[in-house]
């Protein structure tokens, strides 16, 4: 074919579709949703609020928050969804594999359509359905009706949370809602493209989400802060001459600070503790090491970095940072599903084949 056109690797810089969702400037160290500062909202909003606002468009009003609840409430209340998520439970103690299960099994019970052949209105309940299952599906109970996220933590722990453990999740998990089209949310799209149903949507994404290089990153972002506890600088550079990555510093869009690694900063410190003390004077040093081996593009602490001191401050195991991640994910891809369920343009590139030519 002569009208291929060639893109770099992993697609880097490359439009493939136009979002009013949220915008992403690495160069500056920015990011929004819908033109508010996406760190500026962890800061001040909670979890309902910027959902609401990425699902529907807008933030909300006393009115209509109260009506968002209503509609989250609904879901979580149905009768039958203790009875599902039991029987998934009783078969995976895997978090991500029962939240996938949870949403076929729902998807069948709800008889969900093919977003393809749902108007705006049905294809936005589906959006909220399916993201009001995630967090009861991820840390199974009864929703204690503080909201969502304290009703995670106290879950995920056992115990209730202090109001300063529901802050600090509630600013990690707004901060993650969305970033771009990175590899789970272009996953999304691509199902979505299809017109399938928002189940499979979403599974799909969450499928891309599991990965080490995706949504695994926390938790090695911390296992690293627990084999470097003897002598940071050592072990950093350690790994640095073994060539192998540290976990938790630079990121694909970011040239300069990364906001969310700056905003979970600030929160561990609120925090405190012995974890976030070590977690300050590794980053300090790893950034050192880092900018003297690559001073033409210094690499700094991502979110995934703080996130992991945050996520284990606020009580939370080590196996249940993706998943908390994947509940905060599952916002911003419902809201990329219904944005990209409105553009009949199936989603489908080439590839330019580079094997053994065809003989005979």
């Amino acid at each position: 074919m002569s009208d291929l056109i060639d893109v770099p690797r992993g697609l880097n810089g490359v439009v493939a579709a136009e979002t009013t969702i949220s915008d992403v400037d690495g160069d500056a160290g920015v990011y929004h949703y819908r033109g508010s500062s996406a760190v500026e909202l962890a800061r001040t909003r909670s979890f309902e609020d910027v959902w609401q606002l990425l699902v529907v468009g807008e933030l909300p009003d006393a009115t209509t928050r109260a009506a968002f609840a209503a509609r989250v409430a609904n879901v979580q209340a149905d009768p039958a969804l203790p009875g599902l998520i039991a029987a998934v439970t009783a078969r995976t103690d895997q978090p991500l594999a029962a939240l996938r299960a949870v949403w076929t099994l729902a998807a069948s019970a709800r008889s969900s359509a093919a977003l393809y052949d749902l108007d705006s209105d049905a294809r936005l309940d589906e959006a909220i359905a399916f993201a009001a299952l995630a967090p009861l599906a991820l840390a199974p109970g009864a929703a204690g009706g503080r909201g969502v996220v304290a009703d995670y933590l106290e879950r995920v722990t056992g115990t209730a949370p202090d109001d300063a453990h529901v802050r600090a999740l509630s600013a990690y998990l707004v901060a993650a809602m969305d970033h771009g089209f990175n590899a789970s949310t272009f996953t999304a799209r691509v199902i979505a493209s299809t017109g399938a149903d928002m189940a499979s949507c979403l599974s799909g994404a969450l499928g891309a989400l599991s990965g080490p290089l995706h949504g695994g990153a926390p938790a090695r972002a911390l296992d690293s802060l627990d084999r470097a506890d003897d002598d940071p600088a050592a072990w950093i550079a350690g790994e640095l001459d073994a060539g192998r990555r540290l976990m938790g510093f630079g990121h694909a869009v970011y040239r300069t600070a990364d906001p969310r690694s700056e905003l979970l900063r600030e929160v561990a410190r609120g925090l405190g503790g012995d974890r976030v003390t070590q977690a300050l004077a590794f980053q300090e040093e790893a950034e050192r090491q880092l900018a003297q081996r690559r001073p033409e593009r210094p690499l700094h602490a991502n979110v995934e970095f703080y996130a992991a001191v945050v996520m284990e401050q606020c009580g939370i195991p080590r196996a249940m940072f993706t998943p908390t991640f994947a509940l905060a994910r599952t916002i911003g891809w419902t809201a990329h599903v219904l944005e990209q369920a409105r553009d009949p343009k199936i989603i489908r590139p080439a590839a330019r084949y580079v094997g053994r030519v065809l003989v005979g």
